[in-house]
């Protein structure tokens, strides 16, 4: 089980995550300044050097920090939206083509998170998660399953909007702007629930994206995108 302080109850690795995010947030370390060393870390939240070695390896990962063989770890370049593969509203995307978007939201609600969701999410299993379905049309016809978990420390009001009007990407990118991502992408046999809502046949070839995005150095949302084959195609350039 995680460290935690008798005070908070947000795991100690999520407080030293929280603590480096916000001194970069109020200009106390800038870009390619050299933020304290785990040592120091260690010494200031007084736990083991493993968990502090956590928090700044995931901030590694989420491009926060930038370690430096030998130097120490300093604050990385702002290149998220550069270096990223693109995040764009499907919404957006479909009306860019001349054509019609509607979105059917099927579920809306709080759920407790599951083993694999409380280790995408960095939390304990059993935490509080809020939780989306919503099949997108284009013309009509069935193009996207969104399935979304979100985090509510990052989006409080997620449950209160009305996402026949919105996108859950609009809401989130105005309440927990993007920092990072990480995405996998494969094909996938479509069970029956998907296929039904999608319109297709049971087995159907479906392409699959599964995104992880973080904002203020914690995961703000996972989302699993299901996508019929025969209608979708993923494009990009570096």
């Amino acid at each position: 089980m995680e460290e935690q302080t008798a005070q908070d109850s947000t795991p100690i690795f999520q407080q030293i995550k929280n603590y480096l995010v916000g001194g970069i947030a109020s200009g106390r370390w800038k870009e390619g300044d050299l933020v304290p060393s785990e040592q120091a870390l260690v010494r200031h939240f007084g736990v083991s050097r493993m968990t502090v070695n956590r928090a700044v390896r995931e901030l590694t990962a989420e491009q926060v920090l930038v370690r430096r063989q030998g130097s120490g770890t300093y604050v990385a370049p702002q290149k998220y939206q550069a270096t990223l593969v693109e995040i764009r509203n499907i919404a957006d995307e479909i009306r860019a083509r001349g054509k019609l978007h509607r979105s059917d939201p099927r579920l809306l609600r709080q759920e407790l998170a599951d083993q694999a969701l409380a280790t995408e999410f960095g939390l304990e299993p059993g935490a509080q998660l809020f939780h989306s379905l919503i099949v997108h049309f284009e013309n009509e016809v069935p193009i996207q399953l969104e399935d979304r978990w979100v985090n509510p420390a990052c989006a409080p009001a997620y449950l209160e909007q009305d996402f026949s009007s919105i996108t859950p990407n609009e809401h989130l990118m105005a309440v927990a702007p993007l920092q990072g991502a990480t995405y996998a992408i494969e094909a996938q046999l479509a069970p029956a629930s998907v296929a039904e809502l999608l319109a297709i046949p049971p087995g159907s070839c479906c392409l699959v994206l599964h995104r992880r995005t973080t904002s203020a150095g914690r995961a703000a949302s996972v989302v699993t995108m299901w996508h019929p084959g025969h209608l979708a195609r993923f494009t990009g350039s570096v």
